[in-house]
């Protein structure tokens, strides 16, 4: 208890100072989120990884809380898919590249022995969805480490009543790190954790939930993953529902996040936090009442209920615009078309279009040649007028 205390409280202070240290660098090396309409730095999960591996490498090493066998592999894993993120962050890697390196990296961490070989493969695909959606989180400031802090804790405790202290010391030392990097990602945030990061964050958390419930009923193990990283998973389901209502591609950004659509309903950045933050932390408390046996199944329920409420009453906020034609395309061509075909019925619906207007003073004939196809409007005659022409008067094109 005294080394778990000590441990993350060495966490957070590194967490902190390494952060503030690699915003320089990482603005330097214009490893910037581009997506926002500030420069926010993407090396703050290095930091994050960096503190979190070091203080449990530091603990097994000096022997006072070893890791053991499947918490050590697990830290190795999330250690390589926090590298492939920050290759990512770098060079911008496909999406494609990140899941399947991820799944690959799953599949060396997941128990067969214990899931069994159906549950481990769909544990594997469920590993990498919510180190994906981590990834989803990031996009707004604060939440990824807002909701990694709560399930890093949550899936804690439960490695706690499993008697694995070393899994529950890593993860207690996750939660501080996160902890730490949250003073500089609070909004306004000046660092994110990027791919590296919330790749990393979700991977270990994801991994070491599916450790923790190897040997339990396939079904209820299944519930309490769920309520554990409910949050990630809501937001990941919303995303890939909502592009593919919109017809849009489901590798193709947006603000269509859960973060971006609380935004939309009026919630300040801080107040969207709050929410995600207070969302996470009452789905993972049932996780934990009901992975040690404290509430039954129907707890369960009512927390993937509620979930499958939220996003299908978010998804029916409205995030999209209207869709960007290509440059230079035909759609676009016809588009144009048609918007100076309106504009042209319009100016000849005016008084007085379609008629030749002269400058004052004009005769109507320059150099002894008359202007060409003009008409001259006449005036209509009032009642206190002598109409001394009855006919209209036109001028004849020479």
């Amino acid at each position: 208890m005294l080394y778990g205390i000590a441990a993350a409280t060495v966490s957070f202070l590194l967490a902190v100072v390494l952060a503030a240290l690699l915003r320089a660098p990482a603005l330097r090396l214009a490893l910037v989120d581009r997506r926002r309409r500030r420069p926010v730095p993407l090396l703050g999960g290095v930091a994050v990884a960096l503190v979190a591996g070091l203080v449990a490498w530091a603990g097994d090493r000096s022997g006072v809380v070893p890791l053991g066998p499947a918490a050590g592999r697990l830290l190795l894993a999330a250690g390589a898919v926090g590298a492939l993120g920050l290759a990512a962050d770098v060079w911008r890697l496909r999406r494609r590249w990140l899941l399947a390196g991820t799944a690959v990296a799953a599949a060396c961490v997941v128990p067969y022995g214990e899931t069994g070989p159906v549950a481990g493969v769909l544990a594997v695909g469920w590993v990498a969805l919510v180190a994906a959606a981590f990834r989803g989180l990031d996009h707004a400031d604060g939440v990824a480490g807002t909701v990694g802090v709560v399930t890093a804790f949550g899936i804690g405790a439960c490695a706690a009543a499993e008697l694995m202290d070393g899994l529950a010391v890593l993860l207690l030392v996750l939660a501080a790190a996160l902890a730490g990097f949250l003073l500089h990602n609070w909004h306004p945030a000046r660092i994110a954790l990027g791919a590296c990061g919330s790749l990393f964050t979700g991977f270990l958390l994801a991994g070491a939930a599916v450790t923790v419930r190897a040997g339990y009923e396939p079904g209820d193990g299944l519930g309490v993953l769920c309520a554990l990283t409910a949050v990630p998973v809501a937001d990941a389901v919303l995303v890939l529902l909502s592009r593919r209502l919109a017809g849009r591609p489901p590798a193709r950004g947006g603000p269509d996040h859960l973060a971006h659509r609380l935004r939309r309903l009026g919630l300040t950045a801080q107040g969207a936090v709050v929410v995600l933050g207070g969302a996470a932390l009452c789905a993972v408390l049932v996780g934990v009442l009901a992975h040690t046996g404290r509430v039954g199944g129907p707890a369960v329920l009512w927390v993937a209920g509620g979930t499958a409420a939220g996003v299908l009453g978010l998804l029916r906020v409205r995030v999209y615009g209207p869709a960007r034609l290509p440059r230079g395309s035909a759609a676009r061509a016809s588009v144009r078309r048609g918007a100076a075909a309106r504009a042209s019925a319009r100016s000849a619906r005016r008084p007085g279009a379609g008629v030749s207007q002269l400058p004052p003073g004009a005769t109507g004939v320059r150099g002894g040649e008359s202007f060409p196809g003009v008409v001259f409007p006449v005036r209509q005659a009032t009642s206190a007028e002598n109409v001394q022409v009855r006919a209209p008067l036109r001028v004849r094109n020479g």
